[in-house]
C-alpha cells in the first residue's frame, strides 16, 4: 500500500518577525517531508503609507520590488534546504484578508502555516491577523509559535 500525500500545496504567511521565522523553518520541513510544493507570501500593507506615498507610484513601485526581492531570498533558503518546488507569492492589502480572500482560493493549498507570538497584557485582547486567518480560512491553519 502507497501511503498518501498530507499535502501536496503548502502556504506559508512570512514577514521578518521571529514567529515568521519559526513559521518558515517548519513549512520549509513538512515541504520536504510531503514532497509538497511550497508557496511563500508577502503582503505589500498599504495602511503603513502616507498620502503622499500613497500617491506616489515611484514609491510603490520602490516598495513592492524591494518585497519582491525579500521574498525571493525567501525562495533560494527553500531551495537551498532541499524543496524543490518554491514559489512567491506577492500580494497588496490587509494581510489577513488578502491571504484569506484571494491568495488561498488562488493557489488551493491545503495548509497555511503562519506565526504568532504570544502577547500579553492588553495586546493579548486585540485581534490579529494571524487570529484572523485562523477564524476565516476555508482551510487548515497551522500557529506556529
Amino acid at each position: 500500500m502507497t501511503e498518501k500525500k498530507i499535502f501536496t500545496k503548502i502556504l506559508v504567511g512570512v514577514d521578518d518577525s521571529a514567529d515568521s521565522q519559526l513559521a518558515f523553518k517548519y513549512a520549509i520541513k513538512r515541504a520536504r517531508l510531503e514532497d509538497a510544493e511550497l508557496y511563500i507570501v508577502s503582503v505589500l500593507e498599504s495602511d503603513d503609507r502616507s498620502v503622499y506615498e500613497a500617491l506616489s507610484k515611484d514609491f510603490i513601485h520602490g516598495e513592492r520590488a524591494q518585497l519582491v526581492e525579500h521574498v525571493n531570498e525567501y525562495v533560494q533558503q527553500a531551495h537551498e534546504a532541499g524543496v524543490e518546488n518554491v514559489f512567491p507569492v506577492i500580494a497588496e492589502g490587509d494581510p489577513g484578508k488578502e491571504i484569506v480572500n484571494t491568495v488561498i482560493p488562488s493557489i488551493k493549498p491545503e495548509v497555511l502555516i503562519v506565526g504568532s507570538l504570544a502577547k500579553k497584557g492588553p495586546k493579548k485582547y486585540l485581534g490579529s491577523q494571524t487570529a484572523y486567518m485562523a477564524k476565516y480560512a476555508p482551510i487548515s491553519v497551522l500557529v506556529v509559535r
